[in-house]
């Protein structure tokens, strides 16, 4: 079963920190990209950042220098590092599974996207 799930949100302070985790499952065969983005309400979805399936983090500026992203194949998981959270982060996360490439047998079609339900981060001053 293809599933991503979040977990880690919570209410910070200004300037506090967060750790998120997403867990990617049902991906044995492939090699995938797995992303954060992140949505306000009356807003739309938008990136965060990400680790592609060779490993390259890449990052949306509003949180460059701010947030980081590390990726761990062995326990299929991505992690989203939040320092200096500011009032315009509180938002529902969500984690994206996407397959780039799966192994000879594994049509990467049995493969779609697969979002998490996401996890709420609120900042408050």
């Amino acid at each position: 079963q293809l599933q991503a799930v979040e977990s880690g949100g919570g209410s910070v302070n200004i300037g506090g920190s967060l750790k998120l985790t997403c867990k990617a499952s049902g991906y044995l065969f492939c090699m995938y990209d797995m992303t954060w983005y992140r949505q306000a309400p009356g807003t739309e979805r938008e990136f965060v950042a990400g680790v592609d399936a060779v490993g390259n983090p890449t990052y949306a500026n509003s949180v460059k220098g701010r947030f980081t992203v590390s990726r761990d194949n062995t326990k299929t998981t991505l992690d989203l590092s939040m320092n200096r959270l500011q009032l315009e982060d509180t938002a529902t996360y969500f984690c994206k599974v996407h397959a780039r490439e799966c192994e000879v047998g594994y049509p990467i079609s049995r493969y779609p996207d697969t979002w998490g339900l996401g996890t709420r981060v609120t900042v408050s001053s």
